[in-house]
């Protein structure tokens, strides 16, 4: 990064000088003696650029209010790159459901199937970093393993065609302490303000029971506005530099936020309280089939994986008090489930 830095502002500089009354051709002729023009160094504005499709699935996936169980199909399109001044992710990302939680409208309850068709889940997430070392040109933002502390700034998004048809939408902010671990490593943690200013659900929405009153035990529309809050994300990834050179195919990842709560679980109106909710792939195991099948030259154009995910007071439901946990489908705001995969890079 400090060598990409120092050549683009060389190069801004010297397409700078084109501005100057005499251009670099004409002071070439006017010079006593012969005089070569250094080229403009061509630095690209992507210093990495990555793209990839993934392929999974989850075993034993949850719906609040709906199932404790249901299997997934997850399609999802990532985006990652590094530029003079920090870094861009970006996931999209479909999920679909088994026949435990299915697609509005399905004749019967919500976790009653009847054989309708699964249901899909759309969902987009979105954070920029920009580090404090590339935007003042220093090193100060780094101390033995701390590499560099960046603002982050990021969205996320989703909708779903279940019955209670929710469709999230949150903004975050914060910074970014970055890591060096052993083997090429990092570990990221990030702690964040959180805002979910939108949150639309049927089981609040007015008319789904008798007795409803606006803004008191229902929303007319069924859109909820929570609370500020905090949060802290953090992810990690090592190559498993330590396994003999015949081995050396692996690596460990994994990643995990906690979300504060966020007043009730209804928004606005009177509801059970939130709760601090966890999101967790703690650990994933990789496979660099690529690099094993065609050599270094291919290292992570392939990779084959498995994981295993966890979330806790999913959406930030109270998993022991609230009534989509307890009453309409025990057990369905906890999830624990063997996940797996594969990431082809393009």
């Amino acid at each position: 990064m400090t060598y990409s830095y120092r050549a683009l502002a060389a190069a801004t500089m010297l397409s700078l000088a084109t501005l100057a009354p005499m251009s670099v051709a004409s002071a070439a002729d006017m010079a006593p003696f012969p005089v070569k023009a250094k080229p403009i160094i061509d630095v690209p504005f992507f210093l990495v650029n990555d793209n990839r499709v993934t392929f999974a699935y989850q075993f034993d996936g949850a719906d609040p209010g709906v199932t404790k169980k249901t299997a997934k199909q997850v399609y999802a399109f990532t985006h990652f790159d590094i530029w003079a001044y920090g870094t861009n992710f970006f996931t999209i990302g479909l999920e679909k459901a088994d026949h435990a939680s299915p697609a509005n409208p399905c004749a019967g309850l919500p976790g009653s199937p009847t054989g309708c068709e699964g249901a899909t889940e759309i969902y987009g997430l979105i954070r920029s970093t920009f580090g404090f070392n590339e935007m003042f040109s220093t090193k100060s933002f780094s101390y033995g393993p701390l590499r560099n502390v960046s603002l982050v700034v990021g969205a996320d998004g989703s909708t779903e065609n279940r019955f209670f048809s929710a469709s999230k939408r949150d903004v975050v902010a914060g910074l970014q302490f970055a890591f060096d671990l052993p083997y090429k490593g990092f570990f990221n943690v990030n702690p964040l303000f959180y805002y979910e200013f939108a949150n639309r659900s049927t089981f609040t929405q007015c008319g789904l029971f008798p007795g409803a009153i606006p803004g008191v035990n229902c929303n007319s529309d069924g859109n909820r506005k929570f609370d500020p809050t905090w949060a802290v994300e953090m992810n990690y990834y090592m190559d498993l530099g330590f396994l003999p050179p015949s081995l050396q195919y692996f690596a460990i990842s994994g990643r995990a936020g906690f979300y504060g709560p966020k007043g009730g679980e209804n928004g606005q109106i009177v509801g059970t309280a939130t709760k601090t909710e966890l999101n967790a792939e703690p650990i994933r195991l990789t496979f660099d089939a690529s690099k094993a099948i065609w050599g270094e030259k291919y290292t992570h154009n392939v990779d084959v994986w498995v994981a295993y995910r966890l979330w806790r007071n999913k959406f930030g439901l109270d998993e022991k008090a609230s009534a989509a946990c307890t009453v309409l489908a025990a057990g369905s705001c906890r999830e624990d489930s063997l996940y797996s995969g594969i990431t082809v890079k393009f």
